[in-house]
C-alpha cells in the first residue's frame, strides 16, 4: 500500500530508508527527501520507540522486518530493495540512507549525472559530514573517520552504507550478503571490483550523519562491531585477489590478542619484565599520530586519533573472537552500539 503522495511513478532514482530506534532523527532524515519526490521506503528492524508511525505518512512504503529471522542493515536494505523495486518497477538507480542521517541537497541529481557518464560505475558516493562533532570525543572520532578523498575506492573500507548503486547491479550480485553482521557495505564493494565495476566518490556533500555517541561503551561496542566485520570480511574475500581485510586481520591478531596475552602469560616467569612489552603501543600510536599528520589533520586531532586506535585494537580483538565464535555456531547477530 503507497501512503506519501507526489512521488513520480515514472522514476528512475528511488531511495531504502533503514533504521531501528532513531525516532526523532529518522523524521529529519525523511524529510529532508520529500521535495525529491523520489520513491521511498523506510524498513524498520524491530523498533520499540516511534519510528514506524513516524515514517508512515513520509513514505511511500513501510516495511517491518520479520523477527524471526536476525536482523541486520545487509538484510534490511536487501528487503527494501526488493520491495522498493517491485512497487515501482521503472527505477534505476536506488540510493541507500540511514535513518540517522539527513540527505543533502542536490545530491541525487549529482550523483545520477555521474553515474549516468560511466556505465563501469556501479556506486557513487560524496562527502559525510558529522553534523554534532564537538558533541562527544567519541563524535569527533567519527567525524575524522569519514574523511577520504574523492576518486575510484581502492580500500573498501570507506564504502559505507549510504550510497548510491545500479538497480541491474545490485540485484545482479545478489546485493548485500545478510549474514555479515558489519561492514556488509563494504563487502558489497569488493565483489563490485572482482566483478569488474567501479566505485567512486565524488566531490560533492552527500549527508550529514548523527552518531549519538555520547559514553565510551558506545564506542567501545562499536570498536568490537569493526573487530567482528574485520574477521567476516577476511574470511568471505581475503583469498580473493584483493585480499580484503587480509592486513587489518593481521594487525589485530597481533596488537589486539598476541602482545597482551603474550605479556600476561609471562607475567609470572619474567617477574613482571613482559609488561615492557606493551611499551610497544606507544611506538604504534606515534606511527598513527604521525600518518594522521601527512592527512593535514591538526595536532589535537591527530593525538586523539592515535590514542584511541591503539585503544580500539583490544576491542577488535573482543570482535574478532566473537565472530569466530559467531562462525562456528553459524548463527550472526547484529551489535548494536545505540
Amino acid at each position: 500500500m503507497l501512503n506519501k503522495k507526489n512521488t513520480d511513478s515514472t522514476a528512475t532514482v528511488g531511495i531504502v530508508v533503514i533504521g531501528r530506534n532513531e525516532s526523532q532523527r529518522l523524521m529529519l532524515s525523511l524529510q529532508s527527501m520529500q521535495s525529491s519526490h523520489c520513491p521511498l521506503i523506510y524498513v524498520d528492524s524491530g523498533s520499540t520507540d516511534h519510528s514506524v508511525n513516524i515514517a508512515k505518512p513520509l513514505v511511500d512504503s513501510v516495511l517491518e522486518l520479520d523477527p524471526a529471522r536476525p536482523f541486520s542493515a545487509a538484510r534490511a536494505r536487501n528487503e527494501g530493495f526488493e520491495r522498493l523495486t517491485f512497487l515501482f518497477p521503472t527505477l534505476e538507480l536506488i540510493q541507500f540512507v540511514d535513518g540517522d542521517c539527513v540527505l543533502s541537497e542536490g545530491w541525487l541529481e549529482a550523483a545520477k549525472q555521474s553515474m549516468l557518464s560511466d556505465t563501469k560505475r556501479a556506486v557513487i558516493i560524496g562527502h559525510l559530514q558529522e553534523c554534532n562533532s564537538d558533541a562527544s570525543i567519541y563524535n569527533r572520532l567519527c567525524a575524522m573517520e569519514w574523511k577520504s578523498p574523492p576518486g575510484d575506492l581502492k580500500n573498501f573500507g570507506a564504502l559505507g552504507g549510504i550510497f548510491m548503486v545500479r538497480v541491474e547491479v545490485f540485484r545482479a550480485l545478489g546485493g548485500f550478503n545478510a549474514h555479515v553482521i558489519a561492514g556488509e557495505d563494504s563487502e558489497f564493494g569488493v565483489r563490485l571490483s572482482l566483478a569488474g565495476y567501479r566505485v567512486t566518490k565524488i566531490n560533492h556533500e552527500m549527508a550529514t550523519h548523527d552518531a549519538n555517541m555520547t559514553t565510551f561503551s558506545q564506542w567501545w561496542t562499536r570498536a568490537v562491531r569493526a573487530g567482528h566485520a574485520i574477521g567476516q570480511r577476511a574470511d568471505l574475500n581475503g583469498k580473493t585477489t584483493v585480499k580484503d581485510c587480509v592486513q587489518e586481520r593481521k594487525s589485530t591478531l597481533f596488537w589486539g590478542l598476541f602482545v597482551p596475552v603474550l605479556a600476561l602469560l609471562l607475567l609470572i616467569p619474567t617477574r613482571g619484565v613482559s609488561v615492557l612489552m606493551l611499551l610497544a603501543y606507544f611506538a604504534l600510536a606515534l606511527k598513527v599520530y604521525l600518518f594522521r599528520r601527512k592527512q593535514n589533520e591538526s595536532v589535537s586531532d591527530a593525538i586523539v586519533y592515535a590514542k584511541f586506535i591503539v585503544l580500539a585494537k583490544f576491542a577488535n580483538g573482543l570482535g574478532l573472537l566473537k565472530f569466530y565464535f559467531n562462525r562456528f555456531k553459524q548463527r550472526y547477530e547484529i551489535i548494536e552500539y545505540k
